[in-house]
């Protein structure tokens, strides 16, 4: 299974923020979505960076409610680690867990397609083994 598997059962808009947007607005629109992070970009449509909850629980603990007024840029993470869609899910899970990161960017010729998260592999990963339970139970009753 690749990415791109993954991102057919998505919808296709991905929910992006401008860099000088403030970060109380961001975590807002981040409930709105119900998502976990959003890629930012800058007045040219490039993502620049990746706003996650994770960035603004740090912030808030480093920087206090201030940083709620702030723009995104300051509370963002970057560079942004991102995957490409012919990418194995087994290659993303690896990437997440090794980088410690929930949520990935889909880039396909230098544009941002979508985005990936923790939850979407960990549910591919599943499918991918219920359908080899399927199989193997299948040849096992073939086999009678």
């Amino acid at each position: 299974m690749t990415v791109r598997d993954v991102l057919r059962g998505k919808p296709a808009r991905v929910i992006t923020v401008e860099a000088d947007t403030p970060v109380l607005e961001a975590v807002k629109r981040l409930r709105e979505h119900q998502i976990g992070a959003m890629p930012v970009v800058d007045d040219r449509a490039r993502m620049i960076g990746l706003f996650t909850e994770r960035d603004v629980v740090w912030r808030l603990a480093e920087k206090g409610a201030a940083i709620l007024e702030e723009p995104v840029r300051y509370c963002m993470t970057s560079p942004v680690h991102f995957c490409k869609p012919d990418d194995s899910i087994r290659d993303v899970m690896w990437q997440m867990t090794y980088r410690r990161i929930r949520h990935l960017p889909v880039v396909e010729d230098g544009r941002l397609i979508g985005m990936i998260s923790i939850g979407d592999v960990v549910k591919s990963r599943l499918e991918e083994l219920e359908e080899e339970a399927r199989v193997l139970r299948d040849i096992v009753v073939a086999g009678r």
